[in-house]
């Protein structure tokens, strides 16, 4: 599952996820924090994501019983690029409700000290959390299997399935959930590929595909 994951988060490994992360990273200025709402912990908020005890067993049980996959976003206050993924991408009400309708949203502060319960029952602080599944920068987001078989005794970090580093830009944003949604990760592990073709599938059908 270590060779898969690696591979999933996109080509050659989290080296090539860097580059990418800083060839489509926003200028810190663009993004105005102040204007997304924030919640008590000081971090970009949104009012579809999920509130729970965090006990991300239930959580995964909760989503597949709504239909949903389960997916979490790592952030931290302060981060302007947190801010910049709440302000320009999930403002759109095509990414958002493309979410809101398949994905079962939770928010872990990466710096956290809420109680969080791994899937394999281990309690930890959302930071150590972050520590286990090696999350070390903002915004990170995390996408899980629907199938309970598959995260059963698993710490998040061996049951994930995909992971998204750093701020993308809205096309490629939110296709990162339509790449999980219809498993497309199945058939092409390599997600630049998988958008290349369909990209072009989407301009043959005479749908925009710019960056908006």
């Amino acid at each position: 599952m270590l060779d898969r994951r690696k591979a999933l988060m996109l080509p050659a490994g989290i080296a090539a996820a860097a580059a990418a992360e800083r060839l489509l990273r926003p200028s810190p200025a663009a993004a105005d924090p102040a204007s997304v709402k924030l919640n008590d912990d000081g971090l970009h908020s949104q009012p579809w994501f999920e509130t729970t005890f965090l006990d991300l067993k239930e959580d995964h049980a909760e989503a597949k019983a709504k239909g949903k996959t389960l997916v979490i976003f790592f952030e931290q206050r302060g981060c302007p690029y947190c801010g910049e993924m709440h302000k320009v991408n999930l403002s759109k009400p095509e990414i958002a409700s493309y979410i809101k309708e398949n994905f079962y949203a939770l928010q872990i502060n990466l710096y956290g000290a809420k109680t969080v319960k791994d899937f394999d029952g281990t309690e930890l602080e959302e930071r150590k959390l972050a520590e286990r599944w090696r999350v070390n920068f903002t915004p990170t987001v995390v996408f899980f299997p629907t199938d309970p078989a598959e995260v059963e005794g698993k710490s998040g970090r061996d049951a994930e399935i995909w992971r998204l580093l750093g701020y993308w830009k809205p096309f490629h944003f939110l296709n990162t959930f339509v790449y999980v949604k219809t498993e497309g990760y199945k058939t092409e592990p390599n997600f630049q590929h998988w958008l290349a073709e369909y990209r072009e599938k989407l301009r043959a059908e005479g749908k925009d595909v710019s960056l908006w």
